[in-house]
């Protein structure tokens, strides 16, 4: 099942991984654009609660991260049954934790949001999307868990096509309960908030269906909890997730700073970085697909393409990202008034796109890079960075030119800019270095 036998190449992997991407983003964007159509209010309600729910996700991700490298690593390696064993475990940790996360999230969305300080105007609406949203999150954590294995498998295009299927449904979810033809209640948010959950229900046996079919004897293992598996999920897994809860905890931090500004400056940041998503999803994509196959590489033992693999999609996505933000930049007001007419949010909005021109390529560095020192089972020197510059740099900027030297979003966005190249660098010379090397999960598992 290595990659060097199927003679994939990156494109092959990461196409299918970019158009999931970029529909999972549209999903998003789907309830920010109808929603804008009903109310700024509401759009700002549901940035806040996705900022929450982002938080909960990325501790689905510590899983399905670890399942993605281990699954490839085995798969280079030849072990099959080991591969199908982590698949298994994972399903079932992910489960019983997204239970228990669900659960934590009904029970107290009204003491998170008071944490975050939100403005009461917003209140009402953001407890409703949270309760609803983040009370079924745990069918996103097996969603995710499940998806990390297809494509780990290299059955990139069915993940692909099951989040086309979502879209689908939660678009026209979205329109019968904002809109409400038909005599259908109008519902706002909550009307939102159903449709995303309902979409992830039906994905969710999508995607078990394709499991059984792609992956024969998938749950038919010996062993359903080998402790070398649970042990390198873990070794893998919460260091990743440290780096990701970092990042999230650091942007609800710089939230909360920005609601001191108001609801208008949420709502800029909502609809700016809704099309700065768009931007990044192309090194995104390239990340994951080149994570797929350097894990398969590292499994293997060769390093050396490993390297050049590495440092070969970095130039892509450098490239790439510095394109697409020019180009966002020169379309910025047009593209912004398809959320809104308000000329005080398109204004300032236009001007954070043109400062991601100088953004995207630095985080093109991290995520790339990250990836690979991920794949290569170098997880835990990216956290350290990342802990002191997402606090020290991007959070305590933030503050300072934000809130202390008044320049508002503009000193958010400069603090961001100073965080991803500083990490960015700092994680190229790490992988130049080549200690990643000694650093594989393959051959501590006892299975074959």
């Amino acid at each position: 099942m290595s990659l060097d036998k199927k003679k994939l190449s990156l494109y092959a992997l990461t196409w299918p991984i970019f158009v999931e991407i970029f529909l999972h983003m549209l999903m998003g964007n789907a309830d920010t654009l109808m929603l804008s159509q009903y109310s700024d209010d509401s759009v700002a309600a549901v940035g806040v609660s996705n900022q929450v729910l982002s938080l909960i996700i990325v501790m689905f991700g510590f899983v399905a991260t670890g399942t993605s490298i281990l699954v490839s690593q085995n798969l280079g390696a030849d072990k099959i049954t080991s591969a199908r064993e982590v698949a298994v475990v994972s399903l079932i940790i992910n489960l019983a934790f997204g239970f228990l996360l669900s659960v934590l999230i009904f029970a107290f969305n009204g003491q998170i949001l008071s944490l975050m300080d939100i403005p009461q105007e917003l209140r009402s609406e953001a407890s409703t999307y949270l309760t609803i949203v983040g009370g079924f999150s745990f069918i996103q954590a097996l969603i995710m868990t499940a998806g990390a294995t297809l494509r780990s498998y290299e059955f990139t295009k069915d993940a692909m096509y099951i989040t086309i299927g979502m879209n689908i449904l939660n678009v026209i979810g979205n329109y019968l309960f904002i809109f409400g033809p038909f005599g259908i209640p109008v519902l706002g948010v909550e009307g939102v908030s159903i449709s995303t959950v309902v979409s992830r229900t039906i994905g969710l046996i999508a995607i078990s269906f394709v499991l059984v079919k792609r992956i024969p004897g998938i749950f038919s293992v010996n062993r359903l909890f080998p402790v070398q598996h649970i042990k390198d999920l873990l070794r893998i897994g919460i260091p990743s997730a440290g780096e990701h809860l970092s990042y999230n905890g650091s942007q609800m931090a710089i939230t909360y700073f920005i609601a001191i500004l108001g609801t208008e400056a949420l709502t800029t940041k909502v609809y700016a970085q809704n099309l700065m998503m768009f931007i990044f999803l192309f090194a995104l994509a390239i990340s994951q697909g080149t994570q797929i196959m350097i894990g398969h590489m590292i499994g293997r033992k060769d390093f050396q393409s490993a390297y050049e693999r590495c440092i070969k999609s970095l130039k892509t996505s450098i490239i790439i990202s510095l394109g697409m933000a020019v180009i966002f930049a020169l379309f910025s007001e047009p593209l912004l008034r398809i959320f809104t007419s308000n000329d005080d949010i398109i204004y300032l909005g236009s001007i954070l796109i043109w400062l991601t021109i100088i953004l995207e390529p630095g985080r093109s560095f991290n995520l790339v890079v990250i990836s690979s020192l991920r794949a290569a089972g170098d997880v835990k020197f990216p956290v350290y960075v990342g802990i002191l510059s997402m606090w020290g740099v991007s959070v305590f900027l933030s503050y300072l030119l934000g809130i202390v030297f008044g320049l508002g979003l503009i000193g958010v966005w400069i603090s961001f800019i100073a965080d991803e190249w500083l990490r960015g660098l700092i994680m190229l010379r790490r992988w130049r270095s080549k200690v990643w090397m000694d650093k594989g999960f393959i051959g501590k598992a006892s299975a074959k």
